[in-house]
């Protein structure tokens, strides 16, 4: 990540200030502020069907902060969805799916709170359906990898500390318009399914949620994906 970045915040709303401690604690990375680098990607979340919304757009100073990367190839997959079950709600519909979740946190889950920066992917949509899919045991860890690159979902970053809001400031906003932005989210989620069922048509001899625990496996082991960004 360069020293100065421009961040850019989707919402219905504008925000000037970005206000430290307010949020949904059950976001993908807990309680923060959450941002992309691509404004166009931040239009397509700032919409709904009935509204078009605002890119809000903003700078940063990066210098001196702790930046937590789980696209990085220092993690694995297993570490993103670890940090999601532990703060997403997800459907717990088997017995699997409750020891997988313990699992996971237990074995792969990093402590954002430590970090004032978070960069991963973001959960929304189709792609929370896939991570509650193989935390089911409904789809392997390789096909959970595969399918979290479908749509060229992108990145988001979580802004987390007290710090690393105080160094947050507001550059002005775009609005985002519904008619053009909902229908590109829309054939992003729609392309990203087509592919993803698509994919589950392919035979598969990867690791399933099950596997996982029953070997014991850990974050070493070179059958769980790594480097996400590519």
């Amino acid at each position: 990540m360069e020293h100065f970045v421009t961040l850019y915040h989707g919402s219905e709303q504008i925000i000037e200030e970005p206000t430290f401690g307010k949020g949904k604690a059950n976001n993908d990375f807990g309680l923060g502020f959450y941002c992309t680098e691509n404004e166009e990607l931040a239009k397509e979340w700032a919409v709904s069907s009935l509204r078009s919304g605002f890119a809000n757009r903003y700078t940063l100073d990066t210098e001196y902060m702790n930046i937590l990367n789980l696209n990085s190839p220092d993690y694995t997959i297993l570490n993103w969805i670890a940090v999601l079950v532990e703060h997403r709600l997800f459907a717990i519909k088997t017995p699997v799916a409750r020891r997988a979740k313990r699992y996971l946190i237990d074995h792969f889950s990093v402590n954002v709170n430590a970090f004032d920066l978070i960069t991963g992917y973001r959960a929304d949509d189709s792609y929370f359906d896939y991570a509650e899919s193989f935390l089911n045991n409904g789809i392997t860890v390789q096909q959970l990898a595969q399918a979290m690159r479908l749509g060229k979902l992108g990145e988001q970053i979580a802004v987390k500390s007290k710090f690393a809001f105080s160094q947050l400031h507001y550059a002005g906003f775009d609005i985002a318009q519904k008619e053009k932005y909902f229908s590109i989210r829309k054939a992003r989620d729609d392309d990203a399914n087509r592919m993803y069922l698509k994919m589950l048509e392919q035979e598969d001899d990867g690791l399933y949620i099950q596997d996982i625990m029953r070997g014991g496996i850990q974050n070493d082991d070179p059958r769980i994906p790594r480097n996400l960004s590519e």
